[in-house]
């Protein structure tokens, strides 16, 4: 796994997990929480579980990275990408991500699936700066 800085953080070590998240996702297509808050330089592993009859996915970005990746989506459905920010998890299944929020700001997390972005399944991500 390369470990590329990103707006949004860098890819976390397993080992280094301060706090676990967990989210549920549906077919109502709504993740539950769509909220959370974390601290600056926190490791947290992101426990995913699909409880739908659709293949659902959660990906951390900007805003402005995740309408342009859905946008991509749309017109490529079937386009394969794996980044350690990303989690797809089949119906029933649960999924995870260990990810370190190292810059301060407001992120969101979505379904990228063709349509389920479109259709509201977003959430939000404050990381709160260090004092």
């Amino acid at each position: 796994m390369v470990k590329e800085q990103k707006d949004w953080g860098v890819a976390g070590d397993a080992k280094s997990v301060q706090r676990i998240l967990r989210v549920t996702m549906s077919d109502k297509m709504r993740f539950t929480p769509d909220l959370f808050t974390v601290k600056q330089g926190e490791t947290v592993r992101l426990v995913i579980k699909n409880q739908g009859q659709l293949l659902h996915e959660l990906v951390i970005g900007t805003p402005q990275e995740l309408e342009a990746h859905a946008a991509l989506m749309v017109k490529f459905p079937d386009m394969a990408h794996d980044e350690p920010y990303m989690a797809h998890v089949p119906p029933g299944k649960s999924g995870e991500l260990v990810w370190t929020f190292n810059r301060p700001g407001e992120f969101k997390f979505a379904c990228l699936i063709a349509g389920h972005y479109q259709a509201g399944m977003t959430g939000q991500i404050f990381v709160t700066p260090i004092p």
